[in-house]
């Protein structure tokens, strides 16, 4: 048998308090296992505190999303949507948002609770399991593999039909979390040798759980810097070569359910140059050696400073000049012997 009514309703139509479901079986309406039945709780008046339907409340509505909201100063809890089956079996998954490393539960329900036997869970169509009396299938810590298309199977004893039956499949939706962290150095992943790092693992819980709380870890080269702290940030104060290398940073929950691991990254601390003048500029070449000085007095042994040098110059002068007058005597007395030489002179003295 298939749908017969289907009763939608949201909690928004609740007073201020509590929303509570008991199992009751509404008239006109049959279910499958169980029906709900919304019963506001709050302070009892007819004018401030009442139970309205959607059309009513609609415009009055401050806010409406998947977290609490407020109606004209009140605040109500979250809505969702009641669904009513008319099918021999169903299967009754978690009403809110789940998220990793939630646990999941699945309920296999029979029309009017009638025993079951041979109850099968599946998951896409595989079983999940053998055959058996169970009707709840549960997953202590669900991860966002477990998602997809859910339903269960069994055969009903006595009143029932005596066949198996398989209940329509539910979509469940595992949430993540938090993304994969990202490790981020600051200012850079080349640091220079002295300068300051902060090392930063990036990721955000998800709003509906932002209350839960995250601890990280940090790891340089396979080796534990910083295990399961608060700070999502670590601090190289004075950076050195010897903290080059490759580096990780892991974001877990408390319970550490729920942990994953960032890419590695690479920092390369740049090494400072010497400040002495033959390092700090390397590439230019030395200055050429100077020519050898010419020979000078200084290089003969002279010195201008000396007065017993001036004299010996002087002498040196004045022996110069002798020897200029001597050679122009020289000169003088080759000349007439180049006359007296001559052939014509020669014949003549020889007559």
């Amino acid at each position: 048998m298939k749908l017969s009514c289907v009763l939608m309703t949201w909690a928004l139509h609740v007073c201020p308090a509590v929303l509570l479901a008991t199992q009751m079986l509404p008239a006109g309406c049959h279910v499958a296992a169980s029906s709900e039945t919304l019963k506001c709780e709050g302070p009892f008046s007819t004018e401030q505190s009442s139970c309205h339907t959607e059309e009513e409340e609609e415009e009055d509505m401050t806010h409406s999303s998947d977290t609490d909201f407020q109606v004209k100063g009140y605040k109500f809890s979250k809505p969702f949507h009641l669904i009513v089956s008319y099918d021999w079996l169903i299967l009754q998954g978690p009403a809110t948002s789940i998220f990793e490393g939630d646990q999941l539960v699945l309920h296999c329900r029979a029309w009017q609770d009638w025993p079951l036997t041979q109850v099968i869970f599946y998951r896409e169509g595989s079983a999940l399991g053998p055959p058996g009396p169970k009707r709840e299938f549960s997953i202590d810590v669900v991860q966002r593999s477990d998602s997809g298309q859910y339903h269960c199977s069994g055969i009903f004893r006595s009143p029932g039909p005596g066949s198996r039956e398989t209940a329509s499949p539910v979509a469940i939706t595992v949430q993540e979390l938090f993304p994969s962290p990202v490790l981020k150095a600051l200012p850079s992943s080349e640091p220079r040798e002295g300068g300051s790092v902060t090392l930063s693992c990036q990721t955000k819980l998800s709003l509906q759980r932002s209350a839960s709380r995250l601890l990280f870890s940090f790891y340089k080269d396979g080796r534990p810097l910083s295990i399961r702290g608060v700070s999502s940030e670590l601090q190289i104060p004075k950076a050195s070569e010897e903290h080059s290398g490759s580096y990780w940073c892991e974001a877990a929950t408390e319970d550490r359910q729920i942990w994953k691991q960032s890419p590695q990254l690479e920092i390369r601390v740049q090494a400072l140059q010497k400040s002495t003048a033959s390092e700090t500029s390397p590439a230019e070449p030395p200055d050429p050696l100077p020519p050898p000085p010419a020979p000078s007095a200084e290089h003969l042994g002279f010195s201008s400073a000396d007065p017993h040098l001036h004299h010996q110059i002087r002498l040196l002068l004045k022996q110069m000049q002798d020897v200029k007058v001597l050679l122009g005597h020289l000169v003088m007395e080759l000349r007439d012997l180049t006359v007296y030489l001559k052939p014509g002179v020669t014949n003549a003295a020889d007559k």
